[in-house]
């Protein structure tokens, strides 16, 4: 596994679930195509697994 993973939104938070946009904050995502870094842990993989749909990851 990589160490780090960049993260992006790709789609948008309108219609979705509470849950879901609680996840996307937690990732620090605020605005559509914004990329964070994070590393690659089992929780980060567990949020992103979550909203897989909304986001694409690059393994760094």
């Amino acid at each position: 596994m990589a160490n780090k993973l960049e993260i992006t939104l790709t789609r948008s938070l309108i219609g979705r679930p509470q849950d879901q946009r609680e996840t996307v904050k937690a990732l620090g995502l605020r605005k559509m195509n914004q990329t964070v870094e994070k590393v690659d842990n089992a929780a980060m993989r567990g949020m992103i697994n979550k909203i897989s749909h909304l986001v694409t990851v690059t393994e760094k």
